[in-house]
């Protein structure tokens, strides 16, 4: 056994005994309503964190309604039966909670992180959220208003704010990621009252729901507690639309040009590929990490430290439920010419494609990919989400522990060939940024 493979075998060896010391342990069960409920009891801090996941994002929407999803995230703050509007947050805050939620292509996720002592006023008020929500007029002209101003302070008015709006829309022909998640203003504002509760009534119902509960918990006290609270609720009695689209496999490079309020001009590359969970995600997954992560990353090198042609560029990858995307961005520096940028960025394609990557830097993404999934579960709420995800999308909530070993078992040659099968021309839309010209 060589050097490098010896220090490859203690590395992995150290983190799977770590993950077993670390092993997030829960329990799962299903109400006869369809909820799927999993709880993680952590008894070490008085906290607890209650969450529900809604499988429902923008691409469930009606292409004539879109963004009914990320409007309801907030349209379900307003209060129900038994909450006034504008007393949601109040009861939180006054229990010395937090809260959030977001709103994905995919998903739905709220989340409230309470005093353990508080954990039966996070369930009351989930149920409430699932069960008696106030859809009504004076909600819905309410959050109209409020979308709209967030659309101009993230969106319309953010340097650069359009740009994955521009990207998905040439990326995707047919499937419903081609609309962004806060979706059309028209299409909320002529959307009726109607329209609104069909909605709640299809998509938030226990039957497309994962409540999620981790923290200072006594497992069977718990239990009762949600079915106390959740068990009475109805199933949903209209089906849930699930989009069958299968994208059409690109052949031709899209190229564009988007003028906008900027101050230096941007190249964006976004390819195809394949849906989380697959096998070839995790290997284009390490990819992303080797060209993006860190002030040594391979982007960040040539195009930061070594050329300065950039003050910025780097790679995520965009995963999703069905084939999504991995997109590139490389911010130049004054006076650069977006064109040589771009030949810097695709002679790092053409590197990855042609050789492997050293065993030394493979060695150092493998140790930051063991980094990365053990701080995705560093706060109580990241567990409940985590649990949540793994279920809904995986249908393996027990992922939160074993994902780690799919990513280590992707090997050089991996890499190597999924970069020689996504980052190509024909797969991809490049964008570039440009300023506008001053009158």
């Amino acid at each position: 056994m060589n050097f490098n493979k010896l220090l490859t075998f203690i590395s992995l060896l150290s983190f799977t005994l770590n993950a077993q010391m670390n092993k997030i342990e829960f329990t799962e069960f299903t109400l006869d309503n369809g909820l799927h409920v999993i709880l993680h009891e952590d008894n070490s801090n008085p906290i607890v964190a209650v969450s529900i996941m809604y499988h429902v994002g923008s691409k469930n929407e009606n292409p004539e309604r879109t963004g009914m999803a990320h409007f309801f995230e907030h349209l379900l703050f307003e209060g129900s039966e038994n909450i006034e509007r504008g007393e949601f947050f109040n009861y939180i805050q006054n229990a010395g909670g937090v809260n959030n939620a977001y709103t994905s292509n995919d998903k739905t996720f709220y989340y409230e992180l309470f005093p353990s002592n508080q954990l039966e006023l996070g369930l009351w008020l989930e149920s409430e959220r699932l069960l008696h929500a106030k859809v009504e007029k004076i909600g819905i002209e309410t959050q109209r208003e409020v979308v709209k101003e967030e659309k101009r302070l993230r969106v319309d008015n953010q340097p650069y704010g359009t740009m994955l709006e521009e990207l998905m829309k040439r990326a995707y022909e047919k499937h419903p990621y081609k609309w962004q998640v806060i979706g059309s203003m028209d299409h909320i504002n002529n959307a009726t009252e109607e329209e609104f509760m069909d909605f709640y009534k299809t998509f938030y119902v226990p039957n497309n729901a994962v409540l999620s509960i981790a923290g200072d918990i006594n497992l069977e006290e718990c239990k009762n507690l949600v079915i106390d609270y959740f068990a009475e609720i109805p199933r949903g009695k209209k089906e849930i639309p699930r989009p069958k689209i299968i994208e059409p496999k690109k052949e031709l490079e899209i190229r564009d040009t988007i003028y906008d309020e900027i101050q230096l001009p941007a190249i964006i590359h976004g390819f195809h590929i394949p849906a989380q969970g697959t096998e070839d995600f995790y290997a284009v997954d390490m990819l992303n990490k080797l060209l993006s992560d860190g002030a040594s990353s391979r982007l960040n090198k040539s195009l930061v430290e070594e050329s300065q042609k950039a003050v910025y560029s780097g790679a995520f990858t965009f995963n999703l439920e069905d084939p999504g995307m991995t997109i590139a961005f490389s911010m130049a520096n004054s006076e650069e010419n977006p064109k040589d940028i771009e030949n810097l960025m695709d002679l790092e394609y053409e590197k990855v494609k042609s050789e492997l990557i050293s065993e030394k830097e493979f060695q150092k993404l493998r140790n930051q990919i063991e980094n990365d999934f053990i701080q995705s579960n560093y706060r109580m709420y990241d567990i409940a989400e985590n649990l949540a995800n793994y279920h809904t999308f995986y249908g393996n909530a027990n992922l939160i522990n074993t994902e780690i070993e799919k990513y280590l078992s992707v090997t050089r040659e991996d890499i190597l060939n999924v970069a020689k099968k996504y980052y190509n021309k024909e797969n991809r839309v490049t964008l570039y940024y440009l300023p506008k010209e001053k009158n």
